[in-house]
């Protein structure tokens, strides 16, 4: 199912009503190669119906996010950015230098954590992992 067809069949399922404004909202979202912030996706709506407020947005975003269909992340900048509630599990690299936000998935780091929380005496029922770092430049030789 395609992600957009995904998010709109959840605000369905949920009991929400499927306005016109919502529907644009979870378009966009769902369009997004990135994590956006609420002015961002805001733009982005804006572009295609200049009537929708920033705080609609800002409304739509939190709803979605306490009905389970999009995650928010503060990725140490501050900002709230947005994502589709995933499928499967992930992870975060960031780049402190441009704010960009790469998804990762690591079975080895996922059977790690397992390993700590057995050793600690704890069954993980769930992590959320955010890596930072700045990418390495080419050496010039000498």
């Amino acid at each position: 199912m395609h992600i957009t067809n995904r998010i709109e069949a959840q605000i369905r399922a949920k009991g929400l009503r499927l306005t016109g404004q919502r529907k644009l909202i979870a378009q966009v979202v769902a369009s997004a190669h990135d994590h956006p912030d609420v002015p961002e996706l805001h733009r982005r709506v804006a572009e295609e119906d200049d009537r929708i407020s920033l705080a609609t947005v800002y409304r739509t975003m939190k709803r979605f996010e306490e009905l389970g269909i999009l995650e928010r992340h503060e990725f140490r900048d501050g900002r709230a950015r947005y994502e589709p509630a995933a499928k499967r599990h992930h992870d975060h690299l960031i780049d402190v230098d441009t704010g960009t936000v790469i998804e990762f998935r690591s079975e080895e780091i996922e059977r790690l954590q397992a390993v700590v929380a057995r050793e600690l005496g704890f069954d993980l029922v769930g992590h959320r992992l955010e890596l930072y770092g700045r990418r390495r430049t080419a050496r010039k030789e000498s």
